[in-house]
C-alpha cells in the first residue's frame, strides 16, 4: 500500500511505478523527442506517436487511439457513463486515476510545497505547473495564434476557440461548451448552487471569479490602473472603456475606414465590425461578442439573474 495516498496493487512492481506519482521521478525517456515517463510500458505506447500508428477507431467519431484503454475511456464521452463514484462527494468520473486524483483534494495533506511562496499541493504534478507562475514559464504555444499556457489540457480548450468544438453538453437543455469546468459552471443555472459565499455578507455566487470581481467592493481594491491618468477600476473591461477618453495620438488605423484607435488590439476588435466576426462565446446562451471585455460583461448578466 502507497504510505502517501493509500493506493493499492497486486505487485511491489506496480507500487513502485504509482510511487513516482509522488516524487515526479520519471526515468524512462524517448529518443526521438523530450518525453519521460514513469513506466516502460508508456514508453512503449508513446514511441507508436512517432509512428503514427493509432489501431484502435471509435465507431461514433474520428477519435483514433494508440491504446485500446484510452478507446475505451473516449466512448465514456459518447454513453456519458462515469462508474467511479467519490464516497465524500457527488463526483464521479470514467477513470479510476481521476478519481484517485480527485479524493486527494478532500485530504489536508499537502506534501509538495513551493519554495519561492506559501503554496502547497497534494500532487507534484499541480506544484510544477504552479512553479511556472514564477518562472513565467509557457511552455505550449498555439499554432494558430500568439496563445501560450502551462499545460496541455490548457492549450487543447484552447483550441477549440478556434475550432468551435464543443464536445461537453448539458442534460436538461441544448446548452454545450468547451470546457468541462464551463458545464459544471452552467449545471449551477439549474441547481441554483452557489458554493462560493463572501465572508464579510450574504452575497454568494456561482462562479468563483464573481466572487474575487464582489470582494472588491468591500476591500476597495483596484487593481487596474489608467497609464495616463490616476484613473483605476476593480475590472479590466472597465479600464478599457476608460482609456478611449483619453484619445491623443492613434497610430493605428483602419483600412476600411476612418476609424483610428491607440493599441493596435483595439483596431484588430474594431475590423470585426466589417468582417462580422465576433470570437468570443457565451457559454449560457447564443451571446457572441468582438472582445473578451464584450463577454465579459455580458455574463454579468447571467449572473445577476440567476
Amino acid at each position: 500500500m502507497c504510505d502517501h495516498c493509500g493506493y493499492k496493487c497486486r505487485t511491489k512492481a506496480d507500487l513502485k511505478v504509482h510511487i513516482r506519482t509522488h516524487s515526479g521521478e520519471k526515468p524512462y525517456g524517448c529518443d526521438q523527442c523530450d518525453y519521460r515517463c514513469r513506466a516502460k510500458s508508456d514508453l512503449k505506447n508513446h514511441a507508436k506517436k512517432h509512428d503514427g500508428e493509432k489501431p484502435f477507431s471509435c465507431d461514433q467519431c474520428d477519435y483514433r487511439a494508440v491504446r485500446y484503454r484510452n478507446l475505451r475511456v473516449h466512448m465514456m464521452v459518447h454513453s456519458g457513463e462515469k462508474p467511479f463514484a467519490c464516497d465524500q462527494c457527488e463526483y464521479r468520473c470514467s477513470t479510476e486515476s481521476s478519481l484517485r486524483r480527485h479524493k486527494w483534494t478532500h485530504g489536508d495533506e499537502k506534501p509538495y510545497r513551493c519554495d519561492e511562496c506559501d503554496y502547497s499541493a497534494n500532487q507534484y504534478g499541480s506544484l510544477k505547473v504552479h512553479k511556472m507562475v514564477h518562472s513565467g514559464e509557457r511552455p505550449f504555444p498555439c499554432d494558430l495564434c500568439e496563445f501560450r499556457c502551462r499545460t496541455k489540457s490548457e492549450l487543447r480548450s484552447h483550441k477549440r476557440i478556434h475550432t468551435g468544438e464543443r464536445p461537453f453538453s448539458c442534460d436538461r437543455c441544448d446548452y454545450r461548451c468547451s470546457t468541462k469546468p464551463c458545464l459544471r459552471s452552467h449545471m449551477r443555472k439549474h441547481s441554483g448552487e452557489k458554493p462560493f459565499a463572501c465572508d464579510l455578507c450574504d452575497y454568494r455566487a456561482s462562479q468563483f471569479g464573481t466572487l474575487s470581481r464582489h470582494k472588491m467592493a468591500h476591500s476597495g481594491e483596484k487593481p487596474f490602473a489608467c497609464d495616463y491618468c490616476d484613473y483605476r477600476c476593480a475590472v479590466k473591461a472597465s479600464l478599457e472603456s476608460h482609456l478611449w477618453a483619453h484619445g491623443g495620438e492613434k497610430p493605428f488605423a483602419c483600412d476600411e475606414c476612418d476609424y483610428r484607435t491607440t493599441k493596435l488590439r483595439y483596431l484588430t476588435a474594431h475590423k470585426m465590425v466589417h468582417t462580422g466576426e465576433k470570437p468570443f462565446a457565451c457559454d449560457y446562451c447564443d451571446y457572441r461578442g468582438r472582445s473578451k471585455g464584450n463577454l465579459r460583461s455580458h455574463v454579468k448578466t447571467h449572473d445577476t439573474s440567476a
